[in-house]
């Protein structure tokens, strides 16, 4: 690049999120696509849609060539929903958000002590029911704090309370748990790659655990947290006592708190834990496509302090700077300096906001929007 400007044959490639809320990380990369051919027509353009772990990532997997399954599965609030997991020669790529996640909440509703992961769990099995090998964990967006139990109970785990039943659904239920079993648990793990790709590194109890930390994302009012927070402490006790000290062990190690701690529930299971967008990035086949491109646009919803933080566009960046690629972005609205965009690897960050201020239509009208933006990217970039 000189003065800002790509010189050789251009080839963009657009590895970006979704827009939250508005457009699926497909649909910024079509409305991308189109502004940039408007601009140039003849530009070549390679799609791969990401995402860091969180909701998207099925999508994201089957736009780069999974097939997409469809399977029936207890929802958050024990209401059946449809969720879907990706396949591929032997992978699986399951999203915990689709069994268990806030978007499958009825609108303006929470259910912060009784959500479950149990459709989480029942999704799993569909996935070892497929033949997978080896299973990549998705998790984030979550309705749930339970610390994975439900997922756990799907796949056979038993825990019982005082008096032999089996405890309710959900985190706060988790207060009267006397007992765990975790023997009867489905043997297939023990030969399956399970990776837990998560964008989040926080333990599962404590001020930074997951009830403290992403409770009120969820409902959660200060006492439900508190409740939630003894509860999964319990949960961990009660576990110890069940399997020995690699509970408590797993309970304080990073990516035990992701989303709503099912990601300790994961760790239980034998998962190893991985950031979650660099995983994504060696499953959809990021490193062939980076090669091919001489500019790279990335970008997500709200580039923030979050976004620094394992996010998909930091680990597109960063993936890209090693490789010597110039990197821009596209988002909604940017909240961060250029100095932090600069010191990510991003040369210059194109908000929606900078064409039309107000969210309350910037929002609704994202995708034209983007391929006024993406025409501007060509006009200074290719």
């Amino acid at each position: 690049m000189t003065d800002g400007a790509v010189t050789e044959a251009a080839r963009v490639l657009i590895a970006a999120d979704k827009f939250k809320g508005s457009l699926t990380a497909v649909q910024v990369a079509e409305r991308v696509t189109a502004g940039l051919r408007r601009a140039v027509p003849g530009v070549e353009v390679e799609t791969l849609p990401v995402a860091d772990g969180g909701d998207g990532t099925v999508a994201a997997a089957v736009a780069a060539g999974f097939e997409r399954r469809e399977v029936r599965v207890t929802g958050p609030v024990g209401e059946p929903v449809t969720a879907a997991f990706a396949f591929r020669d032997g992978t699986a790529v399951v999203e915990m958000a689709e069994a268990s996640g806030l978007q499958l909440l009825p609108a303006g509703t929470f259910a912060a002590l009784t959500a479950t992961t149990y459709g989480s769990g029942e999704l799993l099995k569909a996935a070892l029911d497929a033949g997978a090998r080896s299973i990549v964990f998705g998790v984030g967006g979550s309705a749930t704090t339970d610390g994975g139990a439900g997922m756990l109970a799907a796949l056979g785990a038993v825990f019982l309370d005082a008096d032999g039943e089996p405890v309710g659904p959900g985190g706060g239920a988790l207060a009267s748990l006397a007992s765990a079993d975790l023997s009867g648990i489905d043997p297939r793990f023990a030969d399956v790659d399970f990776v837990l790709a998560s964008d989040v590194d926080n333990p599962l109890t404590g001020p930074k655990g997951c009830a403290a930390v992403y409770g009120p994302q969820k409902g959660a009012s200060p006492e439900d947290v508190a409740t939630l927070d003894a509860a999964l402490g319990h949960y961990a006790q009660v576990l110890e006592k069940a399997i020995g000290p690699k509970a408590a062990e797993l309970a304080a190690s990073p990516g035990a708190g992701g989303a709503g701690g099912i990601g300790y529930g994961a760790l239980l299971l034998g998962a190893s834990f991985r950031p979650g967008i660099e995983l994504m990035l060696e499953v959809l086949g990021f490193a062939p496509a980076l090669e091919r491109a001489t500019l790279v646009i990335t970008g997500e919803g709200s580039l923030d302090e979050q976004t620094l933080h394992g996010k998909a566009p930091a680990g597109v960046a960063a993936a890209a700077r090693a490789a010597g690629k110039p990197v821009v972005a596209v988002c909604g609205r940017l909240l961060l300096s250029q100095e932090a965009l600069q010191s990510a690897g991003i040369r210059k960050a194109y908000p929606l906001t900078e064409l039309e201020p107000d969210p309350a239509k910037s929002i609704p009208n994202a995708g034209p929007l983007l391929e006024r933006v993406a025409e501007n990217i060509a006009a200074e970039v290719l």
